[in-house]
């Protein structure tokens, strides 16, 4: 199996983006520090944390009980992964010092022979490994891998990674041989791939094979674990299974099911281990269960899972826009799921739905202040309804400050800040780069500085300085909504030789230092349909306009948003918005039609029609202005 390349590192990047670069700061100015003190329970009236208490019970520093989620531990471990790149990003000596100091108590609840959870050897030590279905151990473990392969990466330090490293060697020596066992919640197996990708010690590769070839092989483990239980985590054992893709080995999976963020960390740690082994058999059913997102479970924003019954996957088909579930989590699990395809194979597929997730579904899900999140991303919201009405309880209206499961927060931080990372693939004699997102880069074949107007307009350059008089191609990922009649690209102001392959234009020549690729295409507002085996979605439409999915609020265009028609002969304008949260955004307006409401429940004449202008804004951006509707597909 030929690769397309190798990962680079976050630091041979440095974001430079109109775009991102606002929200990376939001992140190191706000995000970071509240979610600091949220840890630390410093925040009157929001959700208690105690997260960082529950290391130091655990430590034994301080008197007290264990409380919370029992993967608790995984906020600190995506809250320290954020910070590590906060300190790339933007260097704050006193941060980096808060952050020792965690790592230090990290370090101090870790048990003697490796073991590090604060739930189990507070509350529970008698029953470590005893409910692998919810225990989230090996969950926790993981997080706390990624964390100090982050740490290290940008730090230098070893103490988190020395944590690191005696945890999985500690779990290996746990699993195998007689000793069968899998995670309910994957994660560990990505923490292990990380930690190969670091050191390039082949047994943390192993470790994170057995985890993932194993997954399905006894299909009664789960229930014969239960049966032996003296005790239970969670009264809540769903149809395990499927829930946890332990139904089947991965190479005999043909479709997504179960939990959505369960499922895509699987996903990644796989193609991780595909790409890692050249397995091209492991590969193909990584393609085989992403196709089956794309194509059948994914909403037209990006995001995934869409039953609120076990935050799942349900029937092909079945989006429905006011029960989605869309957990923040599961649009980042599919957006790093996508980057290790990429790694393997430069499909623009997998570009596509980076691009999709990055600029709807995953930074919907917070506020823009960076002190309100949603677990969950619908796409219409109907408030008295939404949030109340059973089977729509999980659809909130506007987003809390903070929540009991607080997974999403941290990790959709440690996503924001490690951007660099998603952009870019290199092998011997190619660069690709995946998004178009302003930035300087380090490589191995030349350093680029990304000078960006995307996401708001089809314009990029790329400056390229060749480390060495050689030849090499230069591989750029075109959207897959442009037009090739409408795509421009220049070398030197010149039109560029360049061959297009799988929604990649090669461009390769001997590069001289200074060299600019500009690549141009006209930002044109689409209507998008869904096949009408989606049931909740026959006879509407979606516009989009970029990587952007709008919608309609109240804000914009009063109650009722349901009575609204878009023909579909009307013309859709922009509209460039300067004031308020909108300001730098660019909206659409168009000539509509409102069906007037009546005063009876049935009527047998027609609704009176009346015509309004309908304004639409950026999908990322709803909920930050008055309450109200918001509603993503239009009836046509």
């Amino acid at each position: 199996m030929k690769k397309a390349g190798h990962p680079i590192g976050l630091k041979q990047t440095q974001c430079e983006d109109k775009f991102w670069s606002p929200y990376q700061k939001l992140v190191v100015d706000t995000v970071i520090p509240y979610q600091e003190k949220i840890l630390n329970d410093e925040i009157p009236g929001q959700e208690k944390s105690h997260a960082l208490a529950n290391f130091r019970i655990a430590a034994g520093m301080e008197e007290g009980e264990f409380y919370g989620m029992v993967f608790q531990d995984s906020d600190v471990a995506k809250w320290l992964e954020a910070v590590a790149y906060s300190l790339w990003v933007s260097p704050d000596p006193e941060l980096e010092k808060r952050a020792d100091e965690v790592i230090d108590l990290v370090a101090k609840a870790q048990q003697p022979d490796g073991y590090l959870d604060t739930y189990f050897t507070i509350k529970e030590p008698e029953h470590r490994w005893k409910d692998l279905l919810e225990g989230h151990e090996l969950y926790c473990m993981g997080h706390m891998m990624e964390a100090a392969c982050g740490y290290y990466e940008v730090t230098g330090k070893k103490k988190i990674l020395d944590v690191a490293e005696k945890m999985a060697d500690y779990i290996a020596s746990v699993f195998g041989g007689d000793h069968y066992g899998i995670p309910g919640h994957e994660e560990v197996e990505v923490g292990l791939m990380r930690l190969y990708q670091l050191t390039g010690e082949e047994k943390y590769c192993k470790l994170a094979s057995y985890f993932v070839e194993n997954r399905g092989q006894r299909k009664d483990f789960f229930h014969e674990e239960k049966e032996k239980r003296d005790f239970s985590i969670f009264n809540m054992d769903p149809d395990y299974l499927e829930y946890n893709q332990s139904h089947a080995p991965i190479r005999e999976q043909n479709s997504a099911e179960g939990h959505a963020v369960r499922a895509v960390y699987f996903y990644r740690a796989a193609a991780d281990l595909a790409g890692a082994t050249e397995d091209e058999s492991l590969k193909k059913a990584c393609e085989t269960l992403m196709d089956n997102i794309l194509q059948k479970k994914m909403y037209v924003t990006g995001a995934i899972g869409s039953s609120g019954e076990w935050e799942a996957f349900s029937k092909e088909y079945d989006l429905p826009p006011d029960r989605a579930y869309a957990e923040t989590c599961a649009q980042i699990g599919l957006v790093f799921f996508a980057k290790s395809m990429l790694d393997m194979d430069a499909d623009g597929k997998y570009a596509d739905v980076m691009d999709r997730c990055l600029y709807n579904s995953t930074i919907s899900g917070m506020q823009l202040d960076g002190k309100h999140f949603f677990y969950v991303n619908p796409l219409e919201v109907n408030p008295g309804l939404s949030g109340e009405v059973f089977g729509m309880r999980h659809v909130l209206p506007k987003r809390p400050g903070w929540y009991a499961c607080a997974c999403c927060p941290p990790n959709l931080a440690r996503m924001i800040l490690s951007l660099g990372r998603l952009c870019w693939t290199e092998s011997e004699d190619t660069i690709y780069s995946h998004l178009m997102i302003g930035q300087k880069a380090q490589l191995d074949l030349a350093d680029i500085k990304v000078a960006s107007e995307y996401p708001w307009k089809g314009s990029v350059k790329y400056q390229i300085t060749p480390k060495a008089e050689k030849k090499f191609t230069l591989a750029v990922h075109i959207p897959g909504y442009v037009k090739e009649s409408g795509l421009s690209i220049t070398v030197n102001g010149d039109k560029a030789e360049y061959r297009m392959e799988k929604g990649y234009a090669y461009i390769e020549r001997e590069w001289s230092a200074g060299d600019q690729v500009e690549i141009t295409f006209p930002m044109e507002i689409r209507r998008v349909y869904s096949t009408v085996r989606s049931v909740d979605n026959v006879g509407c439409v979606a516009l989009m306009r970029g990587p952007f999915v709008y919608c309609l609020e109240t804000a914009d265009n009063g109650e009722q948003l349901q009575a609204l028609m878009l023909p579909r002969t009307s013309e859709i304008r922009e509209q460039q918005e300067t004031e308020g949260v909108l300001a730098g955004t660019v909206t659409l307006t168009m000539d509509g039609i409102r069906e007037k409401d009546s005063a009876q429940l049935y009527s047998e004449a027609a609704p009176e029609r009346e015509n309004v202008t309908i304004k639409a804004v950026p999908y990322y951006i709803w909920g930050n202005r008055e309450p109200g509707q918001m509603r993503v597909w239009i009836r046509e």
